[in-house]
């Protein structure tokens, strides 16, 4: 807990908006994507989706192949309660809409499903997107699968499986716009796939990472991140690491207050 409220602190000490920005490209980011309001429509179909699985009182056995969790003291958990706790939070759900809606990806890739919200806000953002979505626990994409199905969500391709046995198979078979990393926090294996999707990527690829600030083992996986030589930029919103790979652009650092 401590560290989490250190790294705010310095996290606050440290970020910007727009004004302290001197990179076009960022800049602009911020102005038309960041501090925009979210289509009311999409959104509403995401707090739908979200509070139908709050009503899901079903229990569930998870298979945790990441760090585990820091709330519940069991694998044998209620599916409202994974969507309340593990679940994307309403406002990286906002931003992700927002940021799919900005640079019209078409193709993406999400490691780690959990029970699916987040791959809601996805194909909520986007009806023309092809995702691909990645889950190690066999419950939770079932219930993911449900989702899918209840919503209407057509053409998501999930993948069951150990990421370390599944990513790169993926990777390899197609290039995808965007990846998602909201499947592990532990440093080595969020490395392993860092270096495993930089296999297939572009000058206009990006990649997200999810909870960079959670702990220092993720806090230090984000350093490593940015110092890797075909990065170029990168943006820190405390709770996501934002990469672009873009060759025309100075290699620069922003932290951005979202």
């Amino acid at each position: 807990m401590w560290f989490r409220i250190k790294s705010f602190l310095l996290f606050l000490i440290k970020s910007t908006n727009q004004h302290g920005v001197h990179s076009p490209f960022v800049y602009k980011l911020i102005t038309k994507c960041f501090y925009k309001k979210t289509d009311a429509t999409k959104f509403n179909k995401f707090l739908n989706v979200k509070k139908w699985l709050l009503n899901n009182n079903k229990t569930i056995t998870v298979i945790d192949f990441g760090k585990g969790s820091k709330v519940f003291n069991s694998n044998t958990r209620k599916v409202k309660d994974i969507a309340k706790v593990a679940g994307i939070s309403t406002k990286k759900a906002k931003l992700l809409i927002r940021l799919i809606d900005y640079f019209a990806p078409n193709t993406l890739l999400e490691i780690g499903t959990s029970v699916g919200l987040g791959t809601s806000a996805i194909a909520i953002a986007s009806n023309n997107l092809i995702i691909t979505t990645l889950e190690g626990c066999p419950s939770t994409n079932t219930i993911a699968k449900n989702v899918f199905k209840q919503f209407s969500f057509n053409g998501i391709k999930q993948v069951e499986g150990n990421f370390s046995n599944t990513l790169n198979n993926e990777v390899s078979n197609q290039h995808f716009d965007i990846v998602y990393f909201d499947g592990n926090h532990q440093k080595k294996p969020t490395l392993d796939y860092f270096n495993t999707c930089l296999k297939n990527i572009t000058n206009d690829s990006i990649f997200i990472f999810d909870d960079i600030n959670w702990s220092k083992e993720m806090l230090e996986t984000w350093e490593e991140i940015k110092k890797h030589p075909t990065v170029t930029v990168t943006i820190n919103t405390y709770f996501w690491g934002i990469v672009f790979f873009r060759k025309e652009q100075k290699k620069q650092h922003f932290t951005i207050r979202v």
